[in-house]
């Protein structure tokens, strides 16, 4: 990488972000339950990436390579698929030897804990005739082997099963043959015992290999290894799409069958080496050596989730994080009659969802509503909202549902809730062929005497109960009517595969969406060349567009304060001097997934802000349908800005850039407080729901944000360490919310030398 390029690759980037994950399995200020969960996501996170990423990159690269067609680069590092194959294996093998070690320390400090992993290589005569009793009678029947010859033909490997493989001797002197025994993952993974006041655990599949001369015959074994697959799943719905007769449920039903059977991309083994078995596995599966990732943590990790399920059955409540849950409103609290008065946001995990779901309860028996309409990407398994979509159509409402079933690893949830929600009497369509709706829109239409009025939900997360626990988002919900208009247009455009050109307040991808941020990038621009103190503050989970890289770097050369915050993929590099010196990126990775876009623009003089569900990625920007809105209310652009200097000022769970693309852990110099930007955040909200109440009549000045002072220098540089797609599960939790370890109270101060809304709202309340 030259060392003025202000360009990472898409794919290392988020490789990067997976060692920051990984880094919190090894965190000694992260509880031992949570790190194990931690590695267990790590895990995950790789699984997804090497299905979708490294899948759809062997894909243009056979493409390339057979039909010869012209080598598409992309667009930022100029990488081929294959270049950037070639750079992500040595990665990955790198981040693998990480994960042993810190697999390797995980399981001492359960062992410490009183929760020890069954070494098998180191059986006592008593446990060895144990665990060969318990292996004979609860897994031996279930068993199902397979003996690979000329006579008999090599198994479909299923993706991401562990199965266990033995290189056999054959009665003639040559010859070799190769036993299989598939781990299926319908069997029970972990056994538990209690032994000398202590839990014991072991893996099925390491029990299967502990006694595979039981199976096969100890003088037939050359080689025994765990191996595991994992297959491409990118799949392409166009290619269901040629006969346009066949209902589109039917064709994603279809596709997803065939995922299960696409190409190899990965294959995992332990303990190595075994190379024969390696070399007959790699020409079946028509991998390369570079594709073998040899480990001595287990395959799978995701066991973790079940264990640490029982750690917290048992009550360990200090391996944990401390209890929080989402802070509810006041009994009487009423969001359709409150948003009324004034624009709401709701902030998720710290704020409960329930209002928002009421709302929709109550609008369902409303005689007043005459439609809603939603679109829905990612659902609860068990959803009430959209059992109250269903609820409000057998009410004889018009409800109107766009069910996305493009929804990656979700597609079948989806196909399940539109055939349901059909059923109940909802309009169910699907967007468009070329552009994965992943809208958060909600849209309640009432008719009275009055005529029409709007109720306009816009967030940045799914309607998911569970992942509004986990997950960092916003909800804004508003009464506007010019916005329910637009939404309302959004709707209509959706329903026929049109796309939205014109709106004012909302942001509407692809037409509406990147355009407008870039508008508002040359207005604060414009203000610094003036000499204005302009700045942005941009929160997202990804960036890799490129000409919203390019405005930045223009914008920080015009001397713009450029502070990001971003999770994951970043393919822009801070601090390049002459170039980005004036950009300056944090990643936040902690207790909850970040995953809220807020976007802030200050020209010297006003503060513009906006929600949205998209990131600055280029299928965001270009190839989804998003929304967003530019939030006007001045308490609600206080709050925003407020969360960002929050989280500017992170010293427990961030990362910053550095000029070469490194990320250095952010640390709290001497004396200084910490501060934990997630769950400070408790405090920053707890009386939120009353403080409108009690708010003075009269509009607060528009709020400024001031650039935030430079965080300390860290003294010493993380070792290097990058979603488990699925979280890990919530843990029950009390109703209280528990502060940090050490909270640090939000500074409310005016910007500028102002006094700020609380300040004023303070003095206000003493009068």
């Amino acid at each position: 990488m030259s060392d003025d390029t202000i360009f990472i690759n898409r794919e290392l980037s988020w490789l990067d972000f997976n060692r920051r994950v990984l880094a919190l399995g090894k965190d000694k200020n992260v509880p031992l339950a949570e790190r194990v969960k931690f590695l267990a996501i790590y895990g995950s996170n790789l699984d997804e990436f090497f299905m979708v990423r490294v899948g759809s990159l062997q894909e243009r690269a056979n493409l390339e390579q057979e039909q010869g067609k012209k080598v598409k680069r992309e667009n930022k590092t100029n990488m081929s698929a294959a270049e950037q194959l070639t750079a992500i294996m040595p990665k990955t093998a790198q981040l693998q030897e990480e994960c042993d070690k810190y697999y390797a320390k995980a399981l001492e400090a359960l062992a410490e804990c009183g929760w020890r992993k069954v070494d098998l290589d180191h059986l006592s005569k008593e446990d060895e005739h144990f665990w060969k009793k318990y292996f004979q009678t609860e897994l031996f029947p279930i068993l199902s082997p397979q003996i690979v010859d000329n006579r008999h033909p090599f198994p479909f490997l299923r993706n991401k099963e562990i199965y266990l493989g033995v290189l056999l001797k054959e009665k003639h002197p040559a010859g070799q043959s190769l036993g299989i025994i598939p781990i299926s993952s319908q069997m029970e993974r972990m056994h538990v015992v209690k032994k000398d006041g202590e839990t014991q655990f072991a893996l099925t599949e390491e029990l299967v290999l502990h006694f595979a001369a039981s199976i096969f015959g100890k003088e037939t074994i050359q080689e025994k290894c765990l191996f595991r697959v994992t297959r491409n799943a990118d799949i392409d719905v166009k290619e269901g799409m040629m006969d346009h007769d066949i209902d589109y449920r039917e064709i994603m039903t279809e596709l997803l069958k065939r995922r299960r059977k696409l190409a190899a991309v990965r294959l995992q083994i332990t303990p190595a080496p075994a190379p024969e078995v390696e070399r007959l596995l790699c020409n079946r599966l028509l991998l390369t050596h570079k594709r073998v990732f040899e480990q001595k943590s287990p395959l799978d990790l995701s066991f973790f989730y079940k264990l640490t399920g029982r750690m917290e059955a048992e009550g360990r409540p200090e391996l944990f994080y401390p209890a929080a849950r989402p802070m509810l409103p006041p009994p009487d609290y009423d969001l359709a009659a409150e948003v009324q008065k004034h624009d709401v946001l709701l902030s998720y995990p710290y704020q409960s969802i329930r209002p928002f779901i009421a709302m929709l309860k109550k609008a369902a028996h409303d005689p007043e509503v005459i439609s809603i309409k939603m679109t829905l990407y990612r659902m609860a398994r068990e959803s009430q909202i959209v059992q109250a979509l269903m609820e409000a159509a057998e009410n004889g409402k018009e409800v109107v549902a766009l069910v996305e079933l493009r929804a990656r690893f979700d597609e079948q949830n989806n196909i399940d809730w539109s055939k349901q929600l059909e059923s109940a009497g909802c309009t169910v369509i699907y967007g468009f062929d070329d552009y994965k709706v992943h809208s958060k829109l909600t849209l309640i239409t009432k008719k009275s005497k009055e005529g029409y009025s709007y109720i306009t939900q816009i967030g940045t997360g799914n309607y998911n109960e569970k992942t509004s626990e986990l997950y960092t988002d916003y909800s804004f919900i508003t009464a506007d009517l010019g916005i329910g208009e637009e939404a309302s247009n959004v709707f209509q455009n959706l329903a026929v595969q049109k796309l939205t050109e014109t709106t004012e307040k909302m942001l509407v991808a692809p037409l509406r969406f990147k355009s407008v941020l870039l508008d508002e990038m040359d207005r604060v621009i414009n203000a610094a060349k003036l000499g204005r103190p302009a700045s942005m503050i941009l929160k997202n989970n990804s960036i890799s567009d490129r000409d919203i890289i390019l405005k930045l770097e223009e914008a920080s050369c015009a001397g713009v304060r450029i502070d990001m915050i971003v999770r994951g993929i970043c393919c822009v590099r801070a601090e390049v001097p002459g170039k980005t010196e004036n950009l300056h990126i944090r990643s936040l990775v902690g207790r909850y997934l970040e995953h809220g876009r807020i976007y802030s623009f200050y020209d010297g003089v006003t503060t513009r802000i906006y929600i949205a569900s998209g990131d600055f990625l280029t299928r965001n920007t270009e190839c989804r349908v998003e929304v967003g809105v530019r939030v006007e209310d001045p308490v609600l652009i206080q709050k925003l800005s407020d969360i960002l200097q929050l989280q500017l000022r992170d010293n427990v769970n961030a990362r910053e850039m550095r000029a070469d693309g490194s990320y250095q852990k952010v640390k709290a110099a001497p004396g200084e407080p910490l501060v934990n930007g997630q769950m400070d955040m408790y405090d920053l909200l707890r009386d939120d729901w009353l403080a409108r109440d009690a708010a003075p009549a009269a509009e607060p000045e528009q709020p400024e944000i001031k650039a935030p002072e430079r965080p300390s220098e860290p003294e010493t540089r993380p070792e290097p360490v990058q979603v488990a797609e699925q979280p890990p599960e919530p843990a029950k939790q009390p109703a209280t919310v528990k502060a940090a370890p050490a909270p640090h109270a939000v500074d409310r101060a005016g910007r500028h030398g102002h006094p700020s809304l609380f300040q004023r709202l303070h003095d206000w309340l003493r009068r």
